[in-house]
């Protein structure tokens, strides 16, 4: 197998072409267009409105040139004539002003129905709602913080977003097809949705990609999951980066790219089938804790550096005796990144580890309050 197949090669060069000779110049270019469609529906809604106030303006002056009026009563001849109130006139109009008078009041009766049929058109094709949508959708993305990203909203981006709302993460989702936003955005208006290609650095930077904490890219190429992850790690070199891989050989590659770590859901899909029939209880605890049905049992994580500096470089029952939550140890991380199941109760727990607890929510939101982690 090629990690490059033919039509996700031409693929990729074609569409980054352009990005390789000039930079993010492409995802300027997309954003910038974006910009350009909103200031055009702006300008489409007030388009009447500043052709009114346009004749108002020819209104005064032409009273002031014909008529010879002042200000104020070029003004007030104007208003009534624009508004068609019928006060009486400042003085006598000469047959001039007369005519002027009935320019007026026709292109100001047009100018009227001008704009409520813009309006009008607005409200029923929802241009409106998607202007402030797309304002209010910005204006969110701009203030988070610690937040996760997730390039793709398939079936499984799509499922990663729904995790992470369930356990109240903030998260932000990339998406390039519109049919897929549309449903999306029926679905649940709520999500975050950024319209755009993710494997380019702009699209990546307004998602907040510098203040994120990690990204989950779940395309279903592996060529751009492999260009994510390495614009990604060039942008925020400590960011947290889960990608999706569809064949085997593309797993070093994307590790190399900067990956923390590679799903193959494929692989894991047939090892879960397979593992339910030689160990089900086993997998169907597992189910249990991981998926929904399981939201009142949390597995958390706990660094050496969260751990109060009193109980720092202590033993392991030392630190879970301390102001008792209920949380039981399972395991440990030590320094080198590999795990101890069930540590026994003298193991010193030194910097660069992590201890492993299973607990209620309630007990998991105790043991947080007590290190200060809330």
């Amino acid at each position: 197998m090629y990690f490059f197949k033919w039509p996700e090669r031409i693929s990729f060069l074609s569409g980054h072409l352009f990005n390789f000779l000039y930079g993010d110049s492409g995802a300027f270019l997309y954003f910038y267009e974006k910009r350009l469609i909103l200031r055009n529906a702006a300008w489409q809604l007030i388009q009447p409105f500043i052709i009114l106030h346009g004749i108002i303006l020819i209104g005064i002056i032409g009273y002031m040139v014909i008529e010879d009026f002042n200000f104020v009563e070029a003004l007030y001849m104007t208003t009534i004539s624009v508004t068609t109130a019928g006060f009486t006139e400042v003085r006598p109009l000469t047959d001039a002003g007369r005519l002027f008078t009935i320019f007026l009041l026709i292109t100001s009766w047009g100018s009227f129905a001008f704009a409520l049929t813009r309006i009008t058109q607005y409200i029923i094709s929802g241009e409106i709602n998607k202007y402030f949508k797309i304002r209010r959708i910005m204006g969110a993305i701009d203030k988070l913080d610690k937040h996760v990203i997730v390039c793709g909203y398939g079936r499984n981006g799509h499922q990663a977003a729904q995790t992470l709302g369930f356990h109240n993460e903030p998260f932000v989702v990339i998406e390039n097809n519109t049919d897929i936003l549309e449903k999306a955005a029926a679905e649940n208006p709520e999500v975050l949705i950024l319209h755009g290609d993710g494997t380019y650095d702009d699209v990546l930077r307004k998602a907040g990609i510098a203040k994120a904490k990690a990204l989950i890219t779940t395309l279903p190429v592996d060529a751009h999951n492999v260009f994510i992850v390495l614009s990604a790690r060039s942008l925020n070199p400590d960011i947290q980066i889960i990608s999706r891989a569809s064949e085997s050989n593309t797993y070093p590659k994307l590790i190399k790219a900067g990956a923390n770590s590679v799903i193959m859901p494929d692989k894991i899909g047939g090892t879960h089938m397979a593992t339910l029939i030689s160990k089900p209880d086993v997998i169907e605890f597992i189910d249990y804790l991981s998926g929904e049905e399981g939201e009142s049992i949390h597995i958390e994580s706990v660094s050496y550096d969260q751990l109060p500096e009193n109980i720092r470089g202590r033993a392991l029952n030392d630190i879970m005796n301390w102001k008792k939550t209920g949380v039981n140890c399972i395991g440990i991380k030590d320094i080198d990144g590999k795990f101890v199941i069930n540590p026994p109760d003298e193991t010193i727990v030194k910097p660069g580890m992590k201890v492993l607890v299973l607990g209620t929510r309630q007990q998991i939101q105790r043991m947080k309050l007590n290190i200060g982690d809330d």
